[in-house]
């Protein structure tokens, strides 16, 4: 058996971004009977929140759309980046943590921005509604359900998906 494609989505403090694409991506791939597929997790590029459940505006606009965030937060380590195959960042500044953490090529090569993966010509990032109100939270959540789909056909033309 093939072994699971893993996946890692990062922001800065893991409970706000990270969660909720973790949250939609595992909901998409259970919608479409792929989740035997996949090991999913997320993670912060900081420690600032370890143990802490995701931001309660974060879990409200998951749960109305039927996504349950159990994730506790917990900082990205130096054997993230080799386990996991994708390590999907929210920004620029996630880019460049995770970044610095390597020279080598096959490691830089996995690191991606999540954003790359909308449907629309957007920036390539997701932004981080922390300091916003619940209309951030909603956009934030609409943007991870489209990467999400955008993430996914894109393992289907690379044919990761079998």
């Amino acid at each position: 058996m093939k072994e699971k494609i893993r996946v890692l989505f990062i922001c800065l403090g893991n409970i706000c971004r990270s969660p909720a694409a973790e949250g939609a991506f595992k909901n998409l791939v259970i919608k479409t009977k792929l989740d035997h597929l996949f090991e999913i997790d997320s993670c912060g590029t900081s420690g600032y929140h370890d143990g802490e459940l995701a931001d309660p505006r974060t879990r409200k606009e998951a749960e109305n759309r039927g996504i349950s965030l159990t994730h506790r937060s917990r900082k990205l380590t130096k054997a993230d980046l080799t386990y996991f195959d994708y390590l999907l960042v929210m920004d620029e500044n996630n880019f460049q943590a995770v970044s610095s953490l390597t020279n080598e090529k096959n490691i830089q090569d996995k690191i991606l921005l999540f954003g790359k993966f909308r449907s629309d010509a957007g920036a390539p990032i997701v932004p981080d509604p922390y300091y916003e109100n619940e209309v951030a939270f909603k956009k934030v959540q609409d943007l991870v359900e489209d990467c999400s789909l955008g993430f996914l056909n894109f393992l289907g033309e690379i044919k990761c998906l079998k």
